[in-house]
């Protein structure tokens, strides 16, 4: 008998523990600990942040959901990694803390035969100087709560806008070194579009700011795609469609603090500057959670393990961006000092960035970090669920199953405001994930073809489909698995 541990219940942890369940023998244990009680499809937070959709309308509760699929779940979460045991007890373990009821507090001993590390990133309010949701007048979108707050806060500036006060919006990253500008380009256009619903939009302003170097770099060091019959790069289609909403822009920055409606921000040239606004919704940094780690006699061996996320199977040497190659970026996402741990998602730590690092003239890194949510969470996950299931059931010892990012596709779906007839999304599919300038280097590292971009009305539909079938494949519903991810 084997038991697998998953930390961690958001898009990986669930993928994985669903595949193991689904393809394990009941003889085989899998749990999954988690401090949320929830899942959530995090994708359509966009839809709650603009009130269109409700919190219940993307989440429901894991409990009952593991209890009837033989699924064990522990509300709590893991604090320290022990991968060799203890002086007592030779078997791997994971120390959890519960998080709810009389146990609150209390720590436990978890132990594996193998184990996920799943559990994603901290997001770093922190790590900004007075960015906190729900405060100084800034918002997140990052989970369910966090965009019910933002479509309150937005929903009274509605109130005031219909009353006849102008207003400034502001919409972006919040940290020199924030990722997930996906998230941030989507709900600028939501909000946008909602207030043309509301026939106020002619009373704001609205401008995204960000760390980029050019628009619509996502992270991604930005893409040359085909959009209809032509070849453009992605930045020059962002400019289109901002432009074309009248959305104004300010990039390279750097926000390090905010104060009631300010948010201060350092540019690549060096420049202290500073934006006033009525709303706005920044990203924050994405982090580690600061796990240690133990061998039996105690000795802290964390740099084993982690590297702020967790260290797999990747090549962190050191060198200049111009030698940077898709080749260091992992395939297994096992941890190369314990074979019998893995982190797929955002939980393991990349090599390298995938935009070219800038710094500003006082020497402040002002670039985005790589992303890694969505799609590819998914398909590390079940990878990493595939290759545990060979081990466990005797049919290799190698690991059959890789997909590393600079050999993966990518499908984005943003949505550009919600309607049926008046919708609209912006789709953007990317192959590689990480830039291959050896294969195509004509092409901005990536395949023509595979990497374009489209606007209209079908990519709000395709948005919304996707919102129902990948929660009836989280509910584990009849034939689920047939879903890709």
């Amino acid at each position: 008998m084997a038991k697998v541990v998953i930390l961690g219940a958001g898009i990986s942890g669930h993928v994985a523990a669903s595949h193991l369940r689904r393809k394990l023998g009941k003889e085989h244990k899998v749990v999954v600990v988690s401090p949320n009680g929830n899942y959530q499809w995090v994708p359509s937070n966009i839809w709650v942040g603009i009130g269109r959709m409700k919190p219940k309308d993307l989440l429901f509760p894991l409990a009952p959901l593991y209890k009837k699929k033989g699924i064990g779940f522990i509300r709590g979460k893991a604090v320290t990694f022990h991968p060799e045991g203890d002086t007592e007890n030779s078997s791997p373990y994971v120390n959890i803390e519960y998080v709810l009821g009389e146990d609150k507090g209390k720590r436990e001993k978890v132990t594996y035969d193998y184990l996920i590390n799943a559990t994603g990133p901290r997001l770093a309010f922190n790590l900004t100087e007075g960015l906190l949701p729900a405060t100084n007048k800034a918002y997140s979108v990052c989970t369910y709560d966090h965009a019910e707050h933002a479509w309150k806060g937005l929903q009274e500036l509605i109130v005031s806008m219909k009353k006849g006060q102008k207003v400034k919006i502001l919409i972006g990253t919040g940290h020199a070194k924030a990722t997930c500008q996906g998230a941030a380009f989507e709900y600028i256009l939501n909000v946008e579009q909602e207030l043309r619903r509301h026939k106020v939009r002619d009373m704001a302003e609205i401008t995204w700011i960000a760390n980029e170097h050019k628009l619509g770099d996502f992270g991604m060091d930005g893409m040359l795609l085909t959009y209809g019959s032509n070849i453009m790069k992605s930045n020059e289609m962002v400019e289109m469609i901002f432009e074309d909403r009248g959305i104004k822009w300010i990039l390279g920055a750097g926000v390090h603090k905010i104060e009631d409606g300010v948010a201060h921000y350092e540019n690549l040239e060096g420049e202290y500057k500073s934006e006033d606004y009525d709303f706005a919704m920044l990203i924050p940094a994405f982090t580690g959670h600061g796990f240690k780690a133990y061998n039996k006699d105690n000795d802290d061996i964390t740099e084993k393990l982690f590297k702020g996320f967790m260290i797999v199977d990747a090549d962190y040497t050191a060198k200049p961006y111009e030698q940077w190659s898709v080749q260091d970026w992992p395939e297994t996402y096992q941890n190369p000092s314990y074979a019998n741990i893995f982190a797929p998602g955002i939980a393991f730590a990349p090599p390298h960035a995938i935009s070219k690092p800038r710094v500003s003239k006082n020497g402040t890194a002002i670039s985005p970090s790589p992303p890694r949510t969505g799609m590819p969470s998914g398909i590390t996950a079940k990878l990493v669920a595939d290759n545990i299931i060979d081990l466990i059931q005797g049919k290799s010892k190698e690991l059959h199953h890789k997909g590393s990012m600079g050999n993966m596709g990518a499908a984005c779906i943003a949505s550009a405001g919600y309607g049926m007839t008046s919708g609209s999304g912006v789709s953007i599919t990317t192959y590689p994930i990480v830039p291959d300038f050896k294969k195509y280097p004509d092409t901005h590292g990536r395949k023509l073809g595979k990497t374009f971009g489209e606007i209209g009305l079908a990519g709000h539909w395709l948005k919304l489909a996707l919102h129902y079938a990948f929660l009836y494949k989280a509910k584990m519903k009849p034939f689920w698995w047939l879903i890709p991810e």
